[in-house]
């Protein structure tokens, strides 16, 4: 049984669909909840959870305003004293193929789910950091894993969430900080008109938000890519493969098209602990073995 008794988490975007029901959860397992959104459904869902007998701070602004995030998370050590669990959750779309998208449209998605996200972790790294214990749930995308029509925008921002998770889950873990990604798969606002009816009604937010619990207690995993979607749950893996070595001076392009088969053989697939491992694969192919222990 996953207590979060004593716990504070803050999850952004949590006015409504997945927002809401990951506060709800949260809060239903002993965690006080700082409730974020733009507008009114921030108080609506903090009012929801102090009803329901949890305890629960509205915090209106956008993720996009850094001063702003950093007095959400100041406004929750003031009330609570720390700062354990972050889901950040907030995001939009401006769906539109490349040709047809202004600039404009992309870097607000880009602002709202890369920075927004940022923002937020700024805003309570040095607080985890001291307190020698976080969790923070980046919300990612297959879109962003694996691309979508005329989500380049949205793809690109939810796919660099997942570099940023990988680097800071390197450097929270001697502090107790665990990072992982989310990629849900849910009936909220932004699904309406996708998919139809008897479809979205298979993707209820509540059906992911156990995920979101996953990864948010004191035995969560770190640097998982964790997708959920209708009571299923998969994850997701950035991997290399053995790939190949082209000798005699420099490589030319029409030896490396002429093998490509060869290179995308993905038998024998790794999943790098660091960027560091891919340097180490290719000088090892080429001959330089690092002596043991090296960095």
């Amino acid at each position: 049984m996953i207590d979060l008794n004593g716990r504070v988490a803050i999850v952004t975007g949590a006015g409504g669909g997945l927002g809401r029901s990951h506060a709800h959860l949260l809060a239903e397992r002993g965690a006080r909840v700082v409730v974020n959104d733009l507008g009114d459904g921030a108080g609506t869902v903090a009012g929801e959870i102090r009803q329901a007998g949890g305890e629960a701070l509205a915090f209106t602004g956008s993720v996009t305003d850094a001063p702003r995030m950093q007095a959400m998370a100041d406004a929750a050590m003031d009330r609570w004293g720390r700062v354990d669990i972050l889901v950040n959750n907030a995001g939009i779309l401006r769906d539109k193929t490349f040709a047809k998208m202004d600039l404009d449209d992309f870097r607000l998605v880009v602002d709202v789910h890369l920075l927004g996200a940022a923002n937020c972790t700024k805003a309570v790294w040095d607080i985890m950091r001291r307190q020698e214990y976080g969790r923070i749930v980046m919300t990612t995308s297959s879109s962003g894993l694996y691309g979508n029509f005329g989500q380049s925008n949205y793809g690109a921002a939810k796919m660099a969430l997942v570099g940023l998770m990988q680097t800071l889950a390197l450097e929270g873990k001697k502090y107790g900080i665990r990072v992982n990604c989310l990629a849900p798969t849910a009936a909220t606002q932004m699904m309406e008109g996708i998919l139809p009816a008897e479809q979205l009604d298979l993707l209820r937010p509540e059906l992911v938000s156990p995920a979101v619990l996953a990864l948010s207690g004191e035995d969560a995993p770190t640097r998982a890519i964790l997708c959920a979607g209708a009571g299923s749950f998969e994850l997701a893996h950035i991997t290399l493969n053995e790939g190949i070595h082209l000798t005699g001076g420099a490589p030319a392009a029409e030896a490396l098209l002429d093998r490509w088969t060869e290179l995308a053989d993905r038998n024998g697939d790794i999943v790098p602990e660091q960027g560091f491992d891919q340097s180490r694969l290719e000088l090892d192919k080429a001959g330089f073995k690092a002596p043991a222990g090296a960095e």
